[in-house]
């Protein structure tokens, strides 16, 4: 039994078409495509509670359907009674079908619960085709209990493409379906 997900379907059947009329592509091979979705979130509280930490992994765990990496600090820092080596935040890398269920369950179910959402901003891209944008609170997702989060935390989502542009790269999240805001210009 072979399962893909939808917005897999959806890239091949709807966004490649869309993309190669739009920017006139003479192959399909050309379109930009998503490589990989890395999340990251800090936990600088890490060096007073340890517990912050092993809550942080279960939720990303959760979140993702895969067990992060723990980051570690690369140098001390005095100010931060940070010493080399400390365990400071958790990072997971998506590829394949995990990638795609993910971003399916965040355009379709987590964003629609940001209090007050506006859509997200269009100033994350590097200009080398990717796209970074942070998520304030990790209770959007339906997967963690609100009963047993420690501390209410944020992550950072970076969208890797092989968009050459970045007007490429918002044109293949556009068609993916991400609520960009509206621009008045």
């Amino acid at each position: 039994m072979n399962y893909t997900p939808s917005l897999q379907n959806k890239y091949y059947k709807d966004v490649v078409p869309a993309l190669t009329k739009q920017f006139e592509y003479k192959n399909s091979m050309e379109v930009p495509k998503l490589l990989k979705i890395a999340i990251n979130k800090g936990v600088g509280d890490a060096i007073v509670d340890k517990k912050i930490l092993d809550s942080s992994v279960e939720e990303i765990t959760m979140i993702t359907g895969q067990r992060p990496v723990i980051t570690k600090s690369k140098k001390d820092i005095s100010n931060f009674k940070l010493r080399k080596g400390m365990p400071i935040g958790v990072k997971v890398t998506l590829r394949g079908e995990r990638m795609y269920e993910f971003l399916e369950r965040l355009i379709a179910i987590a964003i629609p619960r940001i209090r007050d959402f506006q859509g997200i901003s269009d100033k994350g891209f590097d200009g080398r085709g990717n796209y970074t944008f942070g998520i304030s609170e990790q209770i959007i997702f339906p997967e963690i209990l609100l009963d047993k989060v420690v501390k209410i935390n944020g992550m950072n989502i970076t969208l890797v493409t092989t968009a050459k542009t970045d007007k490429e790269c918002l044109e293949l999240l556009k068609e993916f379906g991400l609520p960009f805001k509206n621009q008045k210009k």
